[in-house]
């Protein structure tokens, strides 16, 4: 379990193919404190520890997680938001995430305004995820609150610290997103009886 308060930023070393699955080498500060079998939420995508060499680690995604996520998407070079996951009694600082990515946004609007951002992105609804007016979503393992809730889209209010201490400052038109929709979401839209 994550809270979607992002610790640091890693940069991807390179990328594998093996059959269905893919292996990412990643560099990071944090690597020198990481273990082997340990979960870590990359662009909001729990991922398992598989190897660690110097200021590198290496992740395995199968298949399924790739279908699922923007993972397909990254190349190296690329920098990833980074969480370890929460220890038993830590703060919930944002909100409770699973690392379970829902589906993938794409960015369809991302503006300065006045010293902070707004970035609006657009997914689709017939996967039967909703948000919800002020309440939590998950932007590439980003703990945020929506705004201008829609059925198709929604927007979210970055401030300067959060847009220069993750990937958010990447983002442009198009950029595909991990959205993982808010637990207590996904159980008021099964009582108002969607799937």
């Amino acid at each position: 379990m994550f809270t979607g308060i992002i610790e640091t930023l890693g940069t991807i070393q390179e990328i594998q193919k093996e059959n269905s699955n893919v292996h990412i080498t990643i560099s990071s500060s944090i690597t020198n404190e990481l273990k082997i079998d340990q979960s870590v939420a990359h662009n909001g995508v729990c991922l398992t520890v598989v190897a660690i060499q110097d200021d590198r680690y290496t992740v395995t995604a199968i298949d399924e997680t790739l279908q699922k996520t923007n993972l397909s998407h990254w190349n190296t070079n690329d920098i990833v938001n980074l969480e370890r996951a929460m220890k038993l009694g830590d703060r919930l600082d944002g909100h409770i995430v699973q690392g379970h990515v829902d589906q993938v946004g794409t960015c369809i609007l991302a503006d300065e305004t006045n010293g902070s951002w707004k970035y609006t992105f657009e997914y689709d609804s017939n996967l039967n995820n909703i948000t919800i007016e002020k309440g939590s979503i998950t932007v590439n393992g980003v703990s945020l609150t929506v705004v201008d809730s829609q059925k198709d889209r929604f927007s979210v209010a970055i401030i300067p610290y959060t847009y220069e201490h993750t990937n958010f400052n990447t983002f442009t038109i198009g950029t595909k997103v991990n959205l993982e929709f808010d637990v207590i979401g996904k159980y008021v839209s099964r009582l108002h009886g969607m799937k």
